[in-house]
């Protein structure tokens, strides 16, 4: 599978880059991304009409958007973009507005990036790394961060909850597409299962919307955001929404009220 760093180049990453709008802003991570061979400009129309049609769910922690579309023929290969704002932007998110930080990704297909967004969302996780991402001074700079990875350890066992077969709970992620934003809750409630050392009772599945709804009954819970929680509706498990989707700290409190445990051990808490 492809490293963060290899579908991330340097030549993919834009820093105070001016937008008018949000439509702006993902196009500038669209640009990068067809400049760099990625992608045709009908992709960039594709994120954007994504956007349109499925609400602001792609803003996926404060400040933070992770634009994207469904894999088609207009991603010619893997890969992604980083654009930083000179100014935030407004896309409509009740909680996560304003936007400073786009990060663009064209998937060829449901499966090449999951390594990339693994680490991307562990960086993201950490305050220091986040922070010293969010305010690298050149794309060189930015790209020497994209190189550190971390992975915590915990030890627990859940109880109670639906079983999906062997043993093992499962908990869906859910997004528009099920390839992009979806991921990154995933990766990053992997992050908390670890800690909690529930990694082997529990798998983590992402899925798009159209999908959860066909596989609710297989699941514990389905996580998502706000907005893909009005359109699924009732799917008769709990739909528990996170906000931040980099927050080990939220999903930790999301996974805690899941399972209904009100006291874990202090060395496996979901601090940030």
């Amino acid at each position: 599978m492809a490293e963060l760093s290899d579908l991330l180049p340097v030549e993919a990453v834009r820093l105070d880059v001016r937008a008018a709008d949000w439509r702006d802003a993902v196009r500038a991570a669209g640009d990068l991304m067809v400049a760099t061979g990625a992608s045709t400009e009908a992709y960039t129309t594709e994120m954007i009409e994504n956007v349109a049609t499925n609400g602001p769910y792609i803003v996926v922690a404060p400040g933070f958007a992770f634009a994207h579309a469904r894999p088609s023929p207009a991603v010619l290969r893997t890969g992604m973009a980083w654009v930083r704002l000179d100014g935030p932007v407004e896309f409509g998110h009740e909680t996560n507005d304003p936007v400073e930080l786009v990060v663009g990704l064209a998937a060829k297909d449901a499966s090449e990036h999951t390594a990339a967004m693994a680490a991307l969302a562990r960086l993201l996780a950490d305050p220091a790394t986040a922070a010293a991402l969010r305010e690298a001074p050149t794309p060189q700079a930015l790209h020497a961060v994209l190189s550190g990875t971390a992975r915590p350890t915990g030890t627990r066992t859940p109880t109670g909850g639906r079983s999906s077969g062997h043993g093992m709970h499962k908990i869906l992620t859910v997004c528009g597409n099920g390839v992009g934003t979806s991921l990154f809750l995933k990766n990053t409630l992997e992050q908390v299962l670890d800690r909690w050392g529930w990694s082997p009772y529990v798998t983590v599945e992402a899925t798009d919307t159209i999908s959860a709804k066909g596989k609710a009954s297989e699941a514990v819970a389905i996580l998502t955001s706000r907005e893909i929680a009005r359109t699924l509706g009732d799917v008769g498990v709990p739909v528990r929404v996170v906000e931040d989707f980099t927050s080990t700290g939220e999903v930790d409190g999301v996974l805690r009220d899941t399972y209904d445990l009100t006291v874990l051990d202090a060395d496996t808490g979901g601090s940030e």
